[in-house]
């Protein structure tokens, strides 16, 4: 992470090729970036997934041992007892796969939590007979799920994320349909994630949502709530994605090109801390995966404050051009 860190920080902005993060923010008076009063807590629960997909920031597989303990998710738990928060995020890797993530889903919906999210990769509930029963579990706890579907087509769901991915998705969309999530009407929310397959931004998202949902329908009877469309930042994966196909500058002219002054009032920073699996904390979760922490003296939920976190100024470096361009983008999609 630090070479990606360093790299995005030099070569093309430094030679002033292209105005850094920072300059664009002063272009438009946005300069130090300050939180506002925090709204949700996102928690990974650990970077193991059942996936490795090509377009990963988080860098998640199999192979990844970053879990989070008991111990971190009860610290959280003080956090969320402590503070008004109208949402809590649980993401990964594949959340589901932490030992401890049923007990944790169960603790926190018993505070007055608006919403509770779990990002789900849809597979991990075709992975083995242990979570074929998530869609109860789920919907027993009012869990709002949101989960990644690529494209409506096979082949391109299948580049991206794996081979079979797509069928298994289908197979637990229909299985979250019969628990009642997704259904006209139904309180249990069931909303998609889509990210484009390449070096190209988002296209329009209520679009996307129409084409999505005829799709879905049409082909497999599946019915689903919103869509949100993420464009995908120079991170990870993505980033290595965007240097061997010899994209990156290209990919970085789109970003800085589409900059657009509105979005910057809605980023997820603003409103959100990011807990990583071993307590500690970052404005966001790209930031997470590239090791830039809050910038303040309290680093760890263990010692939490939030009148010195709504003081911090936000860590910012190049890839947040990717959450500012076009309509924007966060973990809700566009934000214009």
């Amino acid at each position: 992470m630090e070479k990606q860190v360093e790299f995005l920080s030099q070569g093309l902005f430094k030679d002033g090729t292209f105005p850094s993060f920072e300059e664009k923010l002063k272009t438009v008076d946005r300069f130090p970036l300050r939180p506002n009063q925090l709204e949700t807590l996102q928690i990974n629960m650990g970077y193991m997934c059942n996936q490795t997909c090509a377009h990963c920031h988080v860098d998640a597989g199999p192979h990844r041992r970053e879990i989070m303990t008991k111990d971190t998710m009860l610290e959280c738990l003080r956090v969320i007892e402590n503070l008004s928060i109208r949402t809590v995020d649980m993401t990964g890797g594949a959340p589901e796969m932490n030992p401890n993530f049923r007990w944790f889903v169960e603790k926190i919906s018993k505070h007055d939590i608006k919403d509770l999210i779990v990002r789900s990769n849809l597979t991990i509930i075709r992975a083995n007979k242990s979570y074929a029963d998530l869609p109860d579990f789920l919907a027993k706890h009012k869990v709002h799920v949101i989960s990644s579907m690529p494209h409506w087509t096979s082949g391109k769901t299948d580049r991206q994320r794996g081979k079979g991915v797509f069928k298994k998705s289908i197979e637990a969309l229909k299985m979250l349909n019969s628990a009642g999530y997704g259904m006209p009407d139904s309180s249990l929310k069931l909303d998609l994630v889509y990210n484009p397959s390449g070096a190209f931004l988002p296209g329009n998202q209520s679009s996307l949502e129409k084409d999505f949902k005829k799709a879905l329908m049409d082909e497999h009877g599946i019915y689903f709530h919103q869509l949100y469309a993420l464009a995908n930042l120079p991170v990870n994966r993505f980033l290595d994605y965007l240097l061997q196909s010899g994209n990156f500058e290209n990919y970085m002219e789109t970003l800085i090109s589409n900059f657009n002054p509105l979005a910057v009032e809605n980023v997820m920073c603003k409103n959100t801390m990011s807990i990583g699996w071993n307590g500690d904390l970052y404005d966001c979760d790209f930031n997470q995966m590239l090791k830039l922490p809050v910038q303040t003296e309290i680093k760890h939920i263990s010692r939490y404050n939030q009148s010195v976190l709504e003081a911090r100024d936000i860590a910012i470096s190049q890839h947040c051009y990717g959450c500012v361009a076009g309509s924007g983008s966060s973990c809700k999609g566009s934000v214009v």
